[in-house]
């Protein structure tokens, strides 16, 4: 393992009015750092609205000192408890269910969040993991206090507190993706870059990443900016039987060593030491007990076990794979009220950079984490 980066930092990056902002904190992205004028994000700009949600602008002071490792802690997925009918989340007389693809994606409209009961979220973990993305236009989720949007949320799990994003004022938990109005440098990245897309799984680098996770519009361009999402259960599937046999047994190195770097490199924050871990290729859901590919470009670093060049060759087709399998993939259009629920076990997804008139894109994340990655044998499936 690589010594710590953080043994010296500072926790405060930025002063209170110039703040340093990066899009999601993908490998690639994170070299697109720029500064955000609070005044201008809270007042508006001669060509844009003061931001919608001025209580969700990031910070990145919340911590007077660095944080601990995450410990392990036993994670229970109410999806085992789930009646298959949905009869609270999905309620006749109330709910418009529409699929986006047949392999992946749900639209639902008429269902407020907020009000589920507990019958209502374990329906929600297992409709979420058996579609993998669940596309909700609920009005009312963004407006919620953060403690009330954090307290649904930990109902799915602990929550993650990003070792390197900024959070609202006093809310560390939640991960904010923001691009200030006026700021047009993500455009930068497409100077050296034939296309935005950077498929990844939430810091897949922890022993235990995310699971049912939550992402919710705040204010978005009037076009772009959308999200793509692909089915990683049935890019496994697609595979041959032989192939899917070879790839049970393995394991891949997750690193958040570079992401840890590229924050130090823009004079960012590194609230844990980074770390590594080992996750099988190929892992099986808890509920559903599908199995599913489990390597992504962003953090998967390589196959253990395998030389360099075996490793490469192996994670390059199985990358390509996953970029290509456009049938199994789903486009995300942010709209005002969008709420995407997805289950990042068995997907992985990537933002676009492609609008060009500098609007806000504001985005909250609520990231329980879930179970450590476990395989169940290969049975000739």
């Amino acid at each position: 393992m690589a010594p710590s980066l953080v043994e010296t930092l500072p926790l405060r990056a930025a002063t209170p009015s110039k703040t340093k902002v990066t899009e999601g904190f993908n490998k690639e992205f994170v070299g697109l750092s720029n500064t955000y004028d609070q005044k201008d994000e809270i007042n508006g700009t001669e060509k844009h609205a003061p931001a919608s949600f001025p209580h969700y602008l990031p910070v990145w002071d919340n911590e007077t000192e660095r944080y601990p490792p995450l410990q392990p802690f036993e994670h229970y997925d109410h999806g085992k408890d789930a009646d298959p009918t949905f009869p609270d989340l999905l309620p006749k007389d109330k709910a418009q269910v529409s699929e986006i693809t047949p392999y992946i994606g749900s639209e639902v409209r008429g269902v407020q969040l907020s009000q589920l009961t507990n019958a209502g979220k374990d329906q929600l973990a297992l409709f979420v993991a058996q579609r993998k993305l669940v596309v909700f236009r609920d009005q009312d989720f963004a407006h919620l206090p953060i403690d009330k949007a954090l307290e649904f949320g930990g109902y799915f799990g602990r929550h993650h507190i990003h070792p390197t994003s900024g959070a609202p004022k006093g809310y560390p938990q939640i991960h904010l993706v923001h691009r200030s109005a006026d700021d047009k440098n993500g455009l930068k990245f497409l100077d050296e870059h034939t296309n935005s897309v950077t498929w990844h799984s939430d810091v897949t680098y922890e022993q235990q990443p995310p699971g049912t996770t939550f992402l919710y519009l705040l204010d978005g361009p009037t076009s772009g900016g959308d999200t793509l999402f692909v089915n990683m259960a049935q890019a496994y599937k697609r595979l041959s039987p032989e192939f899917r046999k070879r790839l049970h047994g393995l394991k891949a190195l997750h690193s958040g060593f570079e992401q840890a770097e590229s924050s130090l490199a823009r004079g960012g924050i590194v609230r844990r030491d980074p770390v590594a871990n080992e996750h099988p290729v190929v892992r099986t859901h808890p509920v559903t007990g599908e199995k599913a590919l489990y390597v992504n470009p962003q953090f998967t670093r390589k196959i253990v076990g395998y030389k360099k060049e075996e490793s490469d060759y192996l994670l390059k087709f199985l990358f390509d794979h996953i970029a290509l399998s456009q049938d199994l993939q789903a486009r995300v259009k942010w709209t005002p009220g969008t709420v995407v629920v997805w289950d990042n076990r068995v997907t992985a997804h990537s933002a676009l950079l492609d609008w060009e008139n500098g609007q806000r894109r504001h985005l909250a994340r609520i990231t329980p984490q879930a179970e450590r990655p476990f395989e169940t044998p290969f049975e000739g499936e």
